[in-house]
């Protein structure tokens, strides 16, 4: 599955798309951010209910295909620009992250 089409399967807003062809083959959620650096794998889709810019920095690191913030959480001033300007996919949403997490495991 593509981010493109998991944008379009869960109803995510876009916030960053640079790359919408990046494939997606598994989830991980977690708002600790060095937890998070040594647990999600590359083309995870990473949820999360962090905002600022180091969740740029942790997705590039872990080389995640997207970070989608849920609950309703828009990303910091400045942080979708600088999303945009790393290559990372930023995606959000309204849902709870457990919500979200099972419509993933469902799709993947």
């Amino acid at each position: 599955m593509t981010v493109l089409s998991l944008k379009e399967a869960l109803d995510l807003t876009a916030f960053s798309l640079p790359d919408d062809g990046r494939t997606v083959r598994g989830g991980y959620a977690g708002d600790l951010l060095s937890w998070v650096m040594g647990r999600a794998q590359a083309d995870d889709a990473w949820l999360t209910i962090m905002s600022n810019g180091n969740i740029v920095a942790v997705a590039t690191l872990t080389d995640v295909s997207c970070v989608i913030l849920c609950e309703g959480v828009e990303p910091d001033a400045g942080v979708a620009n600088l999303a945009a300007e790393k290559g990372v996919n930023l995606l959000g949403s309204p849902e709870s992250v457990f919500d979200l997490s099972a419509r993933l495991k469902r799709l993947l």
